[in-house]
């Protein structure tokens, strides 16, 4: 399928989707959302896929909302943008985190507004040191939006979470590093085989482990320590009645069985 907004691939067990606006920085409008959807919608019906890689085309990896789908004419009423949440921005970080396997953040250049969140859901996010995480929001008289009020204080801590959003102060790569938001930062010319070494790992692991481990850190961040036990119990008893662990037990024991 072909998009006017996007540019989505998949070879094996590995998906690409490219926001492809990189005149407007990969700023997103209603249409990109709906070919967004629509890739997300494709890919449930692709079993083998065990990895989503996302990144940008151009300079930025995405720049939120683009502001002149916004514009009115002035004494019209503005759109209501609780409904835009609702329709458009929660179902897709919703469905980065539903997504049952790694979704890897390629970050090429800035993750602004909504581009934050999307980059903040993922699974593993490497960037570019130009790169930077920008919360512009309460500049435009607005709040954080697309899950950052809510994982940003737990992965950055409150107060350093607080003054970013308050203050609309940019997060650069190294800074988004070190405050544990992204896993790696790389230079430019190496963003591509480092996704690549990421996608290798990724897809060398066995599926349901992957897509367990996931659910569990989900969960993680509502349970309290008793709840994510049960949990853990629960999932590793699936996990262990499945043949590919045995395969894999009796793979580990052979090779140690040869080294001794």
């Amino acid at each position: 399928m072909e998009f006017s907004y996007l540019d989505f691939s998949y070879e094996g067990e590995v998906a690409r989707l490219t926001f492809n606006r990189p005149e407007v920085m990969n700023a997103l409008n209603k249409d990109m959302h709906s070919e967004i959807a629509t890739v997300f919608s494709l890919l449930k019906a692709k079993d083998a896929i065990k990895c989503l890689v996302i990144t940008g085309n151009g300079r930025g990896f995405c720049t939120g909302q683009d502001l002149e789908e916004r514009r009115v004419v002035e004494g019209q009423v503005m759109p209501d943008l609780g409904d835009s949440l609702e329709q458009r921005y929660n179902p897709l970080i919703k469905a980065i985190r539903q997504f049952p396997f790694p979704v890897i953040c390629a970050l090429n250049g800035p993750a602004v507004g909504a581009g934050a969140g999307i980059a903040l859901a993922s699974d593993i996010a490497v960037a570019v040191k130009t790169a930077s995480l920008v919360l512009p929001f309460t500049r435009l008289g607005l709040l954080p939006d697309s899950g950052v009020t809510w994982c940003l204080p737990r992965t950055a801590g409150f107060a350093r979470a607080s003054a970013t959003m308050l203050l609309c102060e940019p997060i650069s790569a190294l800074e988004a590093k070190e405050w544990g938001l992204i896993w790696k930062v790389v230079e430019t010319d190496e963003l591509n085989d480092a996704v690549e070494e990421i996608i290798n790992k990724v897809i060398s692991q066995p599926a349901l482990g992957m897509a367990l481990t996931k659910q569990a850190l989900n969960k993680s961040l509502s349970n309290d320590l008793v709840q994510q036990l049960e949990l853990e119990s629960t999932l590793q008893r699936q996990a262990g009645a499945h043949p590919e662990y045995q395969k894999r037990v009796l793979a580990f024991l052979n090779r140690k069985r040869k080294v001794t």
